[in-house]
């Protein structure tokens, strides 16, 4: 037993090899910098929180909460999220401060996994929180840098997808009535993205056929700004009206930020975090499979810590971000200066002279190296010193 767990991890975990750590690292710095240009302020949180504040409050499934006792009897949890942490804190220490508050982050969260089914249990996020800003100015500001921020990464392709909570829940309302077993069915099906299992579970309600075609004609509510105009048809209530408008105002905002080719709507849009309340957005890049980064507007986690503000922001996962960038990296830009006894000393000045340039030096002795062709095909430049070498590029 202990040998074979001698190679093995906890569920969900992964090591971060050298190449993928330095690809991370690269686009992490690369996204700080883009999110500190826009006036946000970096910070952290401790990996532990209490159970009872952020553990709840974070509305992750408890069965992925990774939970221990300490010495005194209370219960912790490993951080599952960003967001909950902040609000904690911006509910605290920062609650004195001049709203708005523009914060961010980096760092990683935990989320225990049942299977190994390629999901991990610990990975890192960046992200911001613009909390005390209500107007789709903030809105706005939150998505425009998500894609600056994306773009300074160096991702070209990928598609942010916004939609309105509250539209897709005043729509079952006027629909359905007050019936929060069915509404939260249906939602079920919208945020799993398992369409065929919605249209069977509308086709099974007790409801009229016109409320039947309403219903499914929600799942054609994707597109371009014109679904504004469509979703009018299916859902005349003033809170529906009001949440397309603000959706209509937040387009022409990001128009004026000239990131709309990136943008598109999904009214039916779904997150399983539950303190979100209005303007909600998710963002995906091709051949990734996975989501790329979500957000969006949470006016119920502040109160929930007694602070009276609202507050909207995005996370982007780090590692997908990396993976995303995969088909665009370079190798690893190193020169590899091989020596023997005799060429030691020429080699180690070469090596500092081209350090002290930036540049990213090896210095091995060529009697350690076991296949010297694959170790020069692994650089980007090998400078022979041995007898009979010579520099190749």
């Amino acid at each position: 037993m202990a040998k074979r767990l001698m190679f093995e991890k906890p569920l969900g975990m992964r090591d971060t090899l050298p190449f993928f750590y330095n690809q991370k690292k690269k686009a992490r710095e690369l996204l700080t910098e883009e999110i500190s240009r826009f006036g946000y302020l970096f910070m952290d949180t401790p990996f532990l929180e209490y159970y009872e504040t952020v553990g709840e409050a974070s509305a992750t499934l408890d069965q992925q909460l990774f939970k221990l006792l300490d010495q005194q009897g209370h219960s912790l949890v490993l951080r599952p999220d960003m967001t909950a942490p902040i609000a904690r804190v911006a509910a605290s220490q920062l609650k004195n401060a001049e709203f708005p508050l523009r914060l961010a982050y980096d760092g990683p969260v935990f989320r225990a996994q049942q299977t190994e089914g390629g999901k991990p249990a610990q990975f890192e996020q960046v992200g911001t929180e613009l909390i005390g800003d209500h107007s789709s100015y903030g809105d706005a500001e939150v998505i425009a840098l998500l894609i600056r921020s994306l773009q300074r990464a160096g991702l070209d392709d990928f598609q942010i997808t916004i939609g309105h909570v509250g539209y897709v829940r005043c729509f079952f309302k006027e629909i359905l009535g007050d019936d929060p077993a069915i509404t939260e069915e249906l939602m079920s099906y919208l945020y799993r993205k398992n369409h065929v299992g919605y249209q069977e579970a509308v086709k099974a309600l007790a409801v009229s056929d016109e409320a039947k075609r309403s219903l499914m004609g929600l799942m054609k509510l994707r597109g371009e700004d014109e679904v504004f105009d469509q979703s009018k048809s299916l859902a005349r209530n003033q809170e529906c009206l009001q949440a397309i408008n603000e959706l209509k105002q937040l387009y022409k905002m990001l128009k004026q930020y000239e990131v709309e080719q990136y943008v598109s709507f999904d009214l039916n849009l779904i997150s399983h975090m539950d303190y979100y309340t209005g303007i909600l957005f998710e963002g995906y890049a091709p051949n990734l499979g996975s989501l790329l980064c979500n957000g969006g507007r949470y006016d119920k986690l502040l109160p929930s810590f007694q602070l009276n503000a609202s507050a909207t922001g995005f996370a982007i996962r780090l590692e997908r971000l990396v993976e995303a960038l995969a088909a665009q990296t370079e190798k690893e830009q190193r020169i590899g200066i091989l020596v023997d006894d005799d060429t030691f000393s020429d080699g180690l000045k070469q090596a500092q002279d081209l350090r002290s340039e930036g540049k990213k030096v090896i210095l091995q002795h060529v009697d350690q190296v076991p296949d010297l062709q694959q170790f020069k095909a692994d650089l980007a430049e090998a400078i022979d010193l041995t007898t009979g070498g010579g520099r190749d590029a």
